[in-house]
């Protein structure tokens, strides 16, 4: 079975929503035979590359709510990342264009590493000091080596704005024609989604029904045609 997962490293929900979903993942009984892929979703796909502000300021801005108001978010987002086991900067941090992390993403699936790239980068962004955004590439360089990825692969990535930039944009047309205007956006083998941070109890739930519902092949035959099996073809005789 495979779980498709559109998320944006700037969505604190899809931090937390991925430590809810592994938790329901390492409970579920056929989780060796689960595939999960990762796509990219932009929260904020019109801002500018080098345009980084807090997150506070961003928040005021883009729902129209006090400081107050917004940093009170932040502090039950902090409590809730808590909740899971996970760091959650609630003061401090800043937003910015995750462009490059999606496109450095789709070349860490090449290699085997995405998932491995994906939780570096949330937590980079949610718990650490230093900016995802605003020391440049070789910030993000510096992450994918953590990941595991070759540091000078990872650098002619970002240095060539086409790399990868193609698969970013097709995942993202994807999750509107699948009818996903937020995230993060779970996709069970294209048969159940679910969207949102939901609690680990619904990811089991969702994983158990997209596994037992998944429709067995149903083969048309009528009995009568040749074909190769483990003790080789057969021979027309005429």
């Amino acid at each position: 079975m495979r779980v498709e997962i559109w998320s944006d490293i700037a969505c604190p929900w899809c931090y937390v929503g991925k430590a809810r979903f592994e938790k329901a993942l390492e409970a579920f009984p056929h989780r060796d035979r689960v595939e999960v892929v990762h796509r990219s979703f932009e929260l904020d796909p019109g801002r500018a590359k080098g345009d980084v502000q807090p997150v506070l300021a961003m928040l005021t801005k883009k729902y129209g709510m006090s400081e107050a108001q917004a940093q009170s978010g932040e502090e039950n987002l902090g409590a809730q990342a808590a909740a899971e086991g996970l760091d959650y900067r609630t003061r401090g941090r800043d937003h910015g264009n995750t462009f490059d992390m999606h496109r450095l993403l789709h070349f860490a699936k090449e290699q085997g590493r995405q998932d491995e790239l994906i939780q570096i980068l949330y937590r980079a962004n949610f718990a650490e000091e230093r900016s995802v955004f605003s020391e440049g590439q070789e910030r993000l360089v510096e992450l994918a080596v953590e990941a595991g990825l070759d540091a000078g692969a990872a650098r002619g990535v970002l240095a060539d704005p086409a790399a990868y930039a193609d698969e970013v944009r097709a995942d993202e047309r994807e999750a509107a024609e699948l009818g996903a205007n937020g995230v993060p956006f779970f996709v069970l083998d294209r048969a159940y989604g679910v969207s949102g941070a939901q609690p680990a109890e619904v990811f089991a739930q969702a994983l158990t029904q997209a596994w037992g519902d998944r429709s067995p092949l149903k083969l048309i035959d009528d009995g009568g045609a040749e074909a190769c099996g483990p003790d080789g073809c057969a021979v027309p005789q005429h």
